[in-house]
């Protein structure tokens, strides 16, 4: 009996002995080779094939040149906009993601800014973003004050070069979207492209605007803002000033005087120029030098008789010379005191093709009848460069060329819209966004922010 006993025992054991073996077969390291243990080492040697990728901060199954349109800092994510096909995707951001300049030195997320060109790597599969270099293929031109942008032909001239906009230019105010007929002609620029192709223009320094009160005094004057922007005083008058801070010159029959102003971008600035004292008209004698010396002088419009010295009124005036076979000459000239001298060179045409256009393009401007209509939003104050010209819907004579409309409503935002005016003989109109209320409601418009066609 006992002998039995026994027997049964040493069966359970040598069972539970064997149990135990392939349990401890099944726990071993499974990166172990066989007859290798006593480590939690990974081998060298082959893995079985799992199914399973183990991803690191160097996976990557996919590559990219990229414009970086957008960040969401709450979802950890980044937006790009892929050149080829023109489709946006969007990448996750976390702890393990390293940023680069396009020299490979290590940057910040921050310092990347919206509309880059980037070229990164990513894990499709999982919609990781593993690394992001500012763009070794990419170009930039900053803080450009002289270009051209020509919307007509897609093109943009800086200096004497000659690129090209694509339907995916991204236009950027400020890290915001914009549309290109946003953008002024005193806008400070950045480009940045590939190749021939402009992909990014960013505005880093935009425009406001300034509008004069109390100027009754001073309508048919002259205001100088800064050093370059001129102009005659008008009634209702609305100019576009690019940002900054400014010495406004305010002159009219000898009076006036200078007032300092800041003009912040997009908001509309008021000056008050009704302290300014008028003095007792001042006059000064001027004598004109002109070469050739039979060409015509306007000043202020009228002409004038150059042969003997011309009575003008202090201030700022403005001088046309003109002549057979030469080129106009329009600038303006400054009378401060008693007597002074102007000398005034025209330079000749360089051939009878030049006299030609000069012809027809003085010419088209007497005998061009055609309008620009203004249909949307309705119920705004209309100004083309700077003037009054009425409230929409309303119309002005079309003149081919670089133009710029102004909108602008109490309480709501101003707007300007630069616009290319062609040469054909028709009409045409534009429609333009609503005007935003301070409170976030618009003026009726349409949602696009310009639409235009021909009547």
């Amino acid at each position: 009996m006992e002998d039995k006993r026994r027997k049964r025992f040493g069966i359970r054991v040598v069972f539970l002995t064997a149990v135990l073996a392939v349990s401890l077969t099944a726990c071993a390291n499974p990166f172990q080779k066989d007859g290798e243990y006593g480590t939690d080492e990974p081998s060298s040697g082959d893995k079985a094939d799992t199914g399973f990728v183990v991803t690191g901060p160097d996976s990557y199954d996919s590559a990219d040149t990229a414009i970086f349109v957008s960040r969401d800092g709450e979802k950890g994510t980044a937006t790009f906009l892929n050149l080829e096909l023109g489709k946006r995707y969007t990448l996750s951001i976390d702890g393990t993601t390293r940023f680069y300049d396009k020299y490979g030195e290590s940057i910040s997320f921050e310092q990347v800014e919206i509309g880059d060109i980037v070229d990164v790597t990513f894990l499709k599969s999982k919609k990781h973003l593993t690394t992001l270099q500012l763009s070794t293929g990419a170009w930039s031109y900053e803080d450009v004050e002289k270009y051209e942008i020509n919307t007509v032909r897609g093109e943009v001239s800086i200096g004497s070069d000659i690129y090209k906009l694509t339907s995916n230019t991204q236009y950027l105010s400020e890290g915001r979207s914009m549309e290109s007929m946003d953008l002024n002609p005193s806008d400070v620029l950045s480009f940045q492209g590939i190749g021939s192709q402009i992909l990014t223009i960013r505005v880093e320094r935009g425009h406001g605007y300034l509008r004069l009160a109390n100027d009754e005094n001073f309508v048919g004057g002259w205001i100088e803002v800064g050093q370059t922007l001129i102009r005659r005083i008008t009634e209702d008058m609305l100019l576009l000033v690019p940002e900054g801070n400014y010495q406004v010159n305010i002159s009219n029959k000898g009076g006036g005087g200078i007032k300092s102003v800041t003009i912040n971008r997009n908001e509309e600035t008021t000056l008050d120029i009704g302290d300014l004292e008028i003095p007792e008209p001042q006059y000064g004698m001027v004598l004109f030098s002109l070469d050739p010396s039979y060409a015509e002088l306007y000043i202020d419009g009228e002409k004038v008789d150059p042969s003997g010295p011309v009575d003008l009124l202090y201030g700022i005036h403005q001088l046309i010379a003109r002549a057979e076979g030469y080129q106009s000459v329009t600038q303006y000239i400054r009378v401060a005191q008693e007597s002074g001298g102007f000398n005034v060179v025209l330079d000749a045409n360089s051939s009878e093709e030049d006299k030609k256009e000069s012809t027809e393009s003085s010419t088209t401007a007497v005998t061009d009848y055609y309008k620009v209509f203004v249909d949307a939003p309705e119920g705004v104050e209309v100004y083309l460069d700077g003037n009054y010209v009425g409230i929409s819907p309303c119309s002005f004579r079309k003149n081919a060329g670089v133009h710029v409309i102004t909108l602008r409503k109490n309480y709501y935002e101003t707007r300007s819209y630069t616009i290319q005016v062609d040469d054909e003989e028709k009409d045409i109109s534009f429609s333009f966004a609503g005007l935003i209320f301070n409170g976030g409601s618009t003026v009726s418009g349409n949602s696009a922010s310009g639409n235009s066609s021909t009547r």
